[in-house]
């Protein structure tokens, strides 16, 4: 098994002990919560040493967090060892997602490209923002130039071509998207 940390993706992080019999609190980070509730096996990971691969016996949601109960976690004491700890899952266990939909975590490092052709390098994605749970909208590029931040928005529009594999997005600027926030 490869054991970088690119060939896994984070779904949730352990925040505390949580119950008696060796449960702990998890804060999601998946679109697809009800997936954490099938997992059988996750590796947890603290960012510096080796993975730790742990058998899930049971998984529930409660309100905006995952409740896990890991095999051999069978106390308080147990369960605290676990908090800032990452859950984790191999990226090939990923869900497919629709066409047209990308993981944050595969727009992140793209490089961005514009101009006729789009033979110009205008910067790297560094990050995604969304917009919340109450407001409806695209999400935001975070793209890193020579320049400074630019912001661009995820849109079919105006990110014309995106392709994860080859970390590549073709962007057709809107006319004074570059004067508020200059490249």
């Amino acid at each position: 098994m490869d054991e970088t940390p690119a060939s896994r993706v984070t779904v949730a992080k352990i925040l505390r002990a949580r119950g008696r019999r060796g449960e702990v609190a998890a804060e999601i980070f998946t679109d697809f919560p009800e997936r954490l509730t099938k997992l059988k096996s996750v590796f947890l990971w603290d960012g510096k040493n080796a993975l730790h691969r742990a058998t899930v016996r049971e998984c529930w949601l409660h309100k905006t967090q995952a409740i896990f109960l890991f095999e051999g976690c069978d106390s308080i004491s147990d369960a605290e060892k676990l908090k800032g700890l990452e859950i984790q899952i191999p990226l090939s266990e990923r869900l497919t997602l629709p066409a047209g939909t990308y993981f944050v975590t595969d727009l992140i490092d793209c490089e961005i490209f514009a101009g006729s052709g789009a033979a110009e390098k205008i910067g790297v994605v560094r990050d995604v923002q969304f917009s919340g749970e109450e407001v409806a909208g695209t999400p935001i590029l975070v793209v890193n130039t020579t320049r400074g931040e630019l912001l661009i928005p995820l849109a079919a529009e105006i990110c014309t071509r995106i392709d994860t594999a080859a970390r590549r997005i073709e962007v057709v600027l809107p006319e004074g998207l570059a004067d508020l926030n200059p490249v």
